[in-house]
């Protein structure tokens, strides 16, 4: 527990936006760090629980965050970092497939959205067992290494079909042009008068 409590500490005081943002609270507050980060924590809980807009809340705390490190990712020199928040844009995307099928159902549980906050958390937490990497490597990779030559080839497909039906719309619409240019070209030239001139 006290070595818990030590990592929290360290974490909290470290630089970065939480530990620049918590060290001007405290410095004009006069209250720790860690209560106030266990007090926002509890109040983010709570209003979770019992609030308005939860969902909202908890895509910001699923994207925001991600995102801004995510750039930072791509400015930066490493791989390692860019490979992390790969990994947690594809579980992140997965889960949303997954979450638009049941969310009708599972809203409804009292903690829903607490839980998917704690779950979102848990896939960007920057420790090695980060839910990302347990869940990319668990289940998502091996269905892809067992599925994605026939996706390719269903891809490959669908794309040859679709270049060749924009190919056809296109012929179909140039000849419609060239047709409907004709038709007003016959249609503006001069008509030979039937009628005799008129004397005068």
């Amino acid at each position: 527990m006290g070595s818990m409590q030590q990592r929290l500490q360290r974490f909290l005081h470290s630089p970065g936006p939480i530990g620049d943002l918590l060290g001007q609270l405290e410095a004009r507050t006069g209250v720790q760090r860690l209560y106030l980060a266990t007090g926002s924590v509890a109040f983010l809980g709570l209003y979770l629980m019992f609030g308005y807009g939860a969902s909202l809340i908890c895509n910001i705390i699923g994207f925001v965050y991600p995102a801004y490190v995510s750039i930072k990712a791509i400015e930066s020199s490493s791989k390692e970092d860019d490979t992390l928040w790969l990994t947690y844009w594809v579980v992140y995307g997965v889960f949303s497939v997954a979450e638009f099928f049941s969310d009708l159902f599972l809203y409804w549980f009292p903690f829903y959205y607490v839980g998917k906050c704690l779950f979102l958390v848990w896939c960007m937490a920057p420790v090695p067992w980060n839910g990302s990497h347990v869940i990319y490597h668990s289940f998502i990779r091996p269905c892809f290494l067992k599925h994605h030559q026939t996706v390719d080839y269903m891809m490959g497909d669908i794309g040859a079909k679709a270049l060749d039906a924009a190919s056809a719309v296109t012929r179909e619409v140039l000849q419609s042009l060239a047709n409907s240019r004709a038709r007003l070209a016959a249609g503006v030239a001069p008509q030979p008068s039937l009628s005799a001139p008129e004397q005068p």
